[in-house]
């Protein structure tokens, strides 16, 4: 946590905290995708709360456990615009809350490491917020991992130019979203499945499969969609890919990925998420959400962020036995029991000493089978034992 700290202050992020719970009306304003199905809702209190009366579910529930940081900030953002400044560059790292089965790389329960800029429209907002996200990974000792980018208005122009209706694109969104794992003819069965028409599918699926042989993905998509797309927005990807290869960082790839969806469904603009091959899905995600903040103020503000999954890179750094730089040294005083005062007072002074040094000290009372008590302390890093008996005789 304190690399990441380091690392996100040294591009400008000023650390805040927003609150765990937020009105249930904030939370389900069909802007957070399938996340709004998780929420975890807390019922009315005291004189609120009419079980007997109420008629529906949200009658039980005004408030519910944040899913993630992006609408807190958002909020916290409107109520304190006047007094940030701007653009405003903002680190949140706190738990979230989604009710879904835990397994592997999910949780009840997670922290999430946000940065976010609000207030600047141009990308310099997404080549900070790449950078800044890439070089902390690299210090955490990551490499080798790639930055998936994407837009969302690409994926509408998809869609329209294939021949979808307006209100069946996030369908056919969700849908694309499994391409990686069912490909391209997966993805028409499950489209024809869902009763979209055949031509919309035929050519929707034709355009999905010419990606696999083009050259240059983003070209070849500039040039299939034209009329349907604003070529701005291929610009856009195409220069936010380019700074960033040209800061000289190594060790990870960017890449265009039209079939990119994330599932938030406040996302307006630019997208993208971080794999690595040592983890079966993505370990950071975000994008530009430019609508959010108007939706508590009536005036759209310029958004965008990116977050890091605390959990699924601890997972991996735990698997490859991560050392923390600097770490202190552990040291344990083992006390025999029933220490004379003179000598409990000794140990105290010469931990103490120790401490000041800068070494971390563990003062605890001997047990009997001291052989194992040391072997359960050294896994936990400790290095160094000191023992203090009654009599001198016994060392």
């Amino acid at each position: 946590m304190s690399i990441i700290r380091e690392n996100y202050k040294s591009y400008g992020f000023t650390e805040i905290e927003t609150p765990a719970m937020e009105s249930i009306g904030n939370l389900c304003s069909k802007q957070g995708g399938e996340n709004e199905k998780l929420i975890f809702k807390v019922l009315k209190r005291g004189e609120k709360l009419h079980i007997d009366t109420a008629q529906e579910e949200n009658d039980l529930a005004d408030s519910g456990l944040r899913y993630d940081l992006t609408l807190p900030l958002s909020r916290y953002y409107a109520n304190h615009a006047s007094e940030l400044p701007s653009p405003f560059k903002a680190l949140q790292m706190g738990n979230v809350w989604r009710a879904e089965r835990p397994q592997k790389g999910r949780f009840r329960q997670f922290m999430q490491c946000d940065i976010d800029i609000l207030g600047e429209p141009t990308n310099l907002a997404e080549i900070e917020l790449i950078l800044a996200t890439t070089s902390t990974l690299k210090k955490l000792g990551f490499a080798n991992f790639k930055v998936r980018i994407n837009d969302r208005r690409m994926l509408r122009a998809m869609s329209d130019w294939a021949g979808f209706a307006e209100d069946q694109f996030e369908s056919v969104c969700i849908i694309l979203d499994k391409m990686d794992k069912i490909g391209a003819d997966g993805v028409r069965s499950e489209l024809k499945e869902a009763g979209f028409s055949d031509e919309a599918v035929e050519k929707y699926t034709a355009f999905l499969q010419g990606m696999n042989g083009a050259e240059d993905t983003l070209g070849y998509v500039k040039e299939t969609l034209q009329g349907a797309l604003d070529g701005e927005v291929s610009d856009n990807l195409s220069q936010i890919m380019t700074s960033v290869l040209a800061a000289g960082q190594e060790g990870f790839e960017i890449a265009f990925d039209p079939t990119l969806v994330r599932g938030m469904g406040y996302y307006t603009g630019t997208i993208f998420e971080i794999e690595m091959a040592d983890f079966g899905s993505s370990v950071a995600g975000g994008g530009r959400y430019d609508k959010m903040v108007g939706r508590f103020t009536g005036n759209d503000t310029p958004a965008c962020g990116f977050s890091i999954g605390f959990e699924r890179i601890i997972t991996i750094l735990l698997e490859q036995d991560f050392q923390i730089p600097g770490e202190k040294q552990k040291v344990a005083f083992l006390l025999e029991k029933n220490l004379p005062a003179e000598k409990l007072a000794d140990a105290i002074a010469k931990a103490q000493a120790r401490r000041n040094e800068g070494q971390q000290v563990l003062m605890v009372r001997m047990n009997k089978n001291k052989k194992f008590q040391k072997q359960q302390l050294t896994e936990e890093g400790y290095t160094e034992f000191v023992d203090f008996y009654c009599e001198e005789l016994k060392r």
